[in-house]
């Protein structure tokens, strides 16, 4: 693998959603990320086991049947021969599974072990169910998102799957493997999304603090309160975005809009007039179709984008010019970001099937073919 965390070995623990988005963050950028999938050769959950499945690309694959106390064992073997270990399961499980930290730690000190939960290791809701909807309603997220006279929205499952889940345990495996690297101890990270999700709201807090943001709903210049920071529908039942924030962003909107004219638009940060305005900019914007605005808005100071589907996103030129999405065996994938001007990744291989690498995996533990297959035979791996 080519990326920055190249030479880096990371066992993950097959599991849906957050833990393997962050497993494919790590994979992406350089890591050798191997997934241990049921023997039953299924991932968890209700998605089908496909090599499109994007969070599960860029892994090598060994279906080990963790019921056995070979299996068990051979998973420790593979997680003492690793950097790190993800695992997402409900505090408890990989204790009962003999997986825990002491066991794991216990056989290589230097490991990082990172552990998604949406309600964390402790706490009252730790041992209990629940979803992306519920960890960024209990972290103070949820309340925030929607219109004024609506009802909160969940904003798909990118807050507290994603970005207050996944991403943040990867930030925590990298910060942890650095730590080791310079001389530290392996240690146990307890990445909750109700934790992640709270950090996300960070600037909101420290706005509310500073008595500039309103628990009300969509009552604030970034929540669709303002008439400036919204989207708003076209002649041709399409969507765009407007963020003009700034006093010459606003300006540039103004002028290319042709509302330079109108005295309406001078106050600009006047909350009271948010309402009125915002009904002049749907009625102007539905006057032309998205295209039209394109050709007026787009590649100037505005701050102005077309809304896009994952569809029209793919073929965008901006997004093209970019290589923002590639082809991955057939489909096309968001490319690994960030970019580094050194250490450059990979393009992405497909998601294996489940046990696809196990006897490359193995032989990289000592193990030559006639104990693999012995091991195939007993239904320790498949």
């Amino acid at each position: 693998m080519a990326g920055p965390l190249a030479g880096i070995r990371i066992v993950e623990f097959a599991g849906i959603g957050p833990g393997p988005f962050c497993g494919m963050m790590l994979a992406d950028h350089g890591a050798e990320v191997i997934r241990i999938d049921r023997a039953s050769g299924t991932r968890g959950g209700s998605q089908p086991v496909t090599s499109r499945d994007v969070l599960a690309r860029g892994r090598k694959s060994i279906a080990i049947d963790l019921k056995s106390a070979e299996g068990v064992a051979l998973a420790r073997k593979l997680c003492a021969s690793a950097d790190g270990i993800i695992e997402g399961f409900r505090p408890g499980v990989m204790e009962r599974l003999g997986l825990g930290p002491d066991e794991l730690l216990g056989d290589n000190p230097k490991l990082v072990y990172g552990r998604m939960t949406g309600w964390g290791q402790t706490g009252p809701y730790a041992p209990y169910a629940g979803h992306d909807i519920n960890y960024i309603a209990l972290a103070g997220a949820l309340a925030h998102f929607g219109r004024a006279g609506g009802k909160p929205t969940p904003p798909i499952n990118m807050v507290g799957d994603f970005g207050g889940g996944g991403m943040m345990l990867a930030f925590g495996m990298v910060a942890a493997l650095l730590n080791v690297a310079r001389g530290g101890s392996g240690q146990v990270i307890d990445a909750a999304m109700t934790d992640g999700t709270a950090v996300l709201m960070s600037m909101m807090h420290g706005m509310k603090a500073m008595g500039v943001w309103s628990e009300d709903l969509g009552a604030n210049m970034l929540d669709t309160g303002a008439h400036f920071y919204d989207t708003y529908e076209t002649a041709d039942g399409k969507f765009v975005s407007i963020g003009s924030i700034e006093p010459q962003f606003y300006a540039e909107l103004r002028a290319r809009a042709g509302l330079t004219d109108d005295p309406a638009f001078d106050a600009q940060h006047d909350r009271k007039a948010w309402g009125p305005l915002k009904d002049k900019l749907a009625e102007l914007f539905k006057s032309k179709t998205r295209a039209e605005w394109d050709a007026l808005m787009e590649h100037t100071d505005v701050c102005y984008a077309p809304v896009l589907t994952m569809s029209e996103a793919v073929a965008h030129p901006h997004n093209a010019a970019r290589g923002t999405f590639v082809d991955v065996g057939g489909a096309m994938q968001p490319a690994p970001a960030p970019r580094y001007s050194g250490t450059v990744t990979a393009a992405p291989q497909p998601a294996p099937m489940p046990g696809d690498q196990t006897e490359e995996i193995l032989g990289s533990l000592g193990m030559g073919a006639e104990e693999v297959a012995g091991l195939r035979q007993a239904g320790t791996v498949a």
